[in-house]
């Protein structure tokens, strides 16, 4: 999404095992992994459940089990300090308090939230708007998608743009650019571990 990849690197993509939770990693979730996004949804097959802590120990990124399928798992991976950060934001508490969400505070919004999404997924309750600011988009775009219904976005890439339409398209540059250059890392053999070790901390540049 954003901007278009590299033949070269689309040429990775196609001979990557997809198969791989490593793999999946880097394509689902690389701007969260080099720093450039605070959280990011993870949908994995659930067979690969079991690897998540491994994967994941010690390295920065937690995990939070959304909703499980008999065939897939979906996943927050989260950065804990940075998206308690943004929660704590006045308008963001103010978002939440206005759909019950009573302390508006991570240690409460993510159990809660996981109810309504499970609800959602299973039919009996209407799409949770609040994972948007879970997966730290900006409140403006939030507000937007829910004011337009989803329609007359200025721009769609990661998410549906609805104020600085150039700001947030350079953005998704920045997040394609990352997830090419994890991929090539990937291709010349680097594991998920060293990538995640080398990038998480580092404020990143594309």
């Amino acid at each position: 999404m954003g901007t278009k990849i590299s033949g070269e690197v689309r040429e990775m993509i196609c001979r990557m095992d997809t198969g791989k939770i490593e793999n999946q990693m880097v394509l689902q979730c690389a701007p969260l992994i080099v720093g450039l996004r605070i959280s990011s949804l993870f949908i994995i097959h659930r067979g690969n459940l079991g690897r998540i802590h491994d994967l994941l120990r010690e390295s920065g990124i937690c995990y939070y089990v959304l909703y499980v399928t008999e065939v897939r798992a979906v996943i927050l991976l989260y950065d804990s300090h940075r998206l308690s950060v943004y929660l704590d934001r006045e308008e963001v508490r103010e978002f939440f308090s206005g759909r019950d969400y009573v302390p508006a505070r991570m240690e409460n919004i993510l159990p809660v939230f996981r109810e309504r999404y499970r609800a959602y997924r299973d039919g009996g309750r209407e799409f949770p708007h609040e994972l948007g600011l879970i997966l730290g988009y900006p409140i403006e775009d939030v507000r937007g998608f829910i004011l337009h219904k989803g329609k007359d976005s200025l721009y769609a890439g990661y998410w549906k743009v609805y104020s600085d339409a150039p700001g947030k398209r350079e953005l998704f540059r920045m997040f394609e650019l990352a997830r090419e250059m994890l991929v090539e890392l990937l291709e010349n053999g680097a594991g998920i571990r060293a990538i995640i070790e080398e990038y998480r901390g580092n404020e990143w540049v594309g």
